[in-house]
């Protein structure tokens, strides 16, 4: 459900339409997305923009109630999890293998393709409900 600043057309037609329990994907450069999910490809160059970045704009208007990540974060990518353990503290995470992830694009609304080339650097967002 909407809050407030995302100024890409896709992202914000996309955040708009979801409802309680609908999926919004948000990930590195390299995850492959299903050609059945839409994919809002905001890449621009090694990096730009960041995951980080995507994320903090996306959840200015994105509620979210539950988070996916993938179990290898752990162990090759602990910064980035701490990263979204810091921006999302409150929120509960789920970790699922990495291959798991990549089928459950084929149920979320969108993927959202930034320009971060770090690894497991993909989320699964779950909305919530505003009131």
């Amino acid at each position: 459900m909407k809050k407030t600043k995302v100024i890409n057309s896709d992202l914000s037609r996309v955040i708009a339409t979801m409802g309680h329990f609908d999926k919004l994907s948000i990930g590195d450069a390299g995850m492959p997305v299903p050609s059945s999910t839409e994919k809002i490809d905001l890449a621009v160059d090694n990096g730009i923009p960041s995951f980080m970045q995507v994320l903090n704009n996306v959840l200015e208007e994105l509620e979210v109630q539950r988070i996916y990540l993938a179990e290898e974060i752990k162990v090759q990518n602990p910064k980035m999890l701490t990263a979204i353990k810091k921006r999302l503290p409150d929120t509960p995470i789920t970790f699922i293998p990495h291959e798991e992830m990549k089928k459950d694009l084929v149920d979320c609304k969108a993927f959202v393709r930034t320009g971060e080339m770090t690894p497991y650097s993909n989320i699964l967002l779950e909305s919530g409900v505003t009131f």
